[in-house]
């Protein structure tokens, strides 16, 4: 049973309940995910629970039941129907409409596209299709970039990168080859930077020589690496600027940083691309050789 202690919250110093949280729900889903931002400090740890759950897994949250859901988000269907009635709803149903509005939205479902191309097989062989695969997942995952494309936050953080004085590149396993390659590229361009790059062992040394006139580039997706996350903060803690690229506001890197990019990878397969990661990381690559030579 749900503890029902969590139905009131202090916030600084102020216990607000739900119901002074309601007001007129949104109706299309990005003004909902900015309520649930906007509110994510003043809702009870449950909420929070299906919140995380639900903005991480909206095509589930859209097509699932509330029993389904609230399964696999590890609360009661009742906490479902709170949760919706705090945001305004009506009940579960009513917030459910709003998710499967945001699939009004797109313009190509690429996941059905490609059961039937296996299904049907169009005269490709099986290396073809996982190319087509790969090939639409990296033109999902770009179309997504560019929709959320905010220019005050590419401006705040190029600002922030181009005025350090050494650029350090943060991004173990898979996010490497994009840190990588941006040392690379900066390399290339004369901008001052390390790759933290964890050769026998020595990425907190690499790091512990960062201080408050330096930058910090950090780079994790879903599960987060602990390590890039560990150096992040040793990072931050020695008063260097944070930059993130990761992939949700509940990311750990969102809560270390001065200021972060959301990007979400499409994959094929279960094989997330790096096409929108790898983009936007050239871009403020060059962008920050441009702003140190124009100013």
């Amino acid at each position: 049973m749900e503890d029902k202690i969590d139905e009131d919250k202090m916030v600084r110093g102020k216990t607000v309940s739900n119901k002074d949280l309601i007001e007129a729900p949104p109706r299309d889903f990005a003004a909902l995910r900015d309520m649930v931002v906007e509110r994510w400090e003043v809702m009870p740890k449950r909420l929070t629970q299906v919140a995380q759950y639900a903005l991480h897994n909206p095509d589930e949250v859209a097509f699932g039941t509330a029993a389904s859901i609230a399964a696999k988000a590890d609360v009661q269907p009742s906490t479902l129907v709170r949760f919706a009635q705090t945001l305004g709803y009506q009940g579960f149903s009513d917030l459910q409409d709003v998710f499967r509005s945001r699939l009004k939205d797109r313009v190509l479902n690429y996941d059905e596209r490609l059961a039937q191309l296996r299904e049907h097989g169009l005269g490709h062989s099986r290396p073809s299709t996982i190319l087509e695969g790969f090939a639409q997942a990296s033109i999902q995952s770009l179309s997504g970039l560019t929709e959320k494309h905010d220019p005050d936050v590419m401006e705040r953080a190029v600002n922030l990168l181009a005025g350090a004085e050494t650029i350090y590149l943060i991004g173990l396993r898979r996010s490497f080859p994009v840190t990588s390659y941006m040392a690379y590229g900066l390399g290339k361009l004369g901008v001052r930077n390390i790759l933290v790059d964890a050769v026998a062992g020595l990425a907190l040394e690499q790091t512990s020589f960062i201080s408050e006139r330096d930058a910090a580039l950090a780079i994790s997706f879903t599960p987060y690496a602990s390590e890039t996350v560990a150096l992040t903060s040793t990072a931050k803690d020695n008063g260097a600027k944070i930059v993130a690229i990761t992939d949700s506001l509940f990311s750990p890197l969102a809560s270390l940083s001065d200021c972060w990019f959301e990007v979400a990878e499409a994959d094929f397969e279960g094989f997330r691309s790096m096409s929108a990661t790898l983009a936007l990381a050239m871009a403020l690559t060059v962008a920050i050789a441009d702003k140190r030579e124009n100013g």
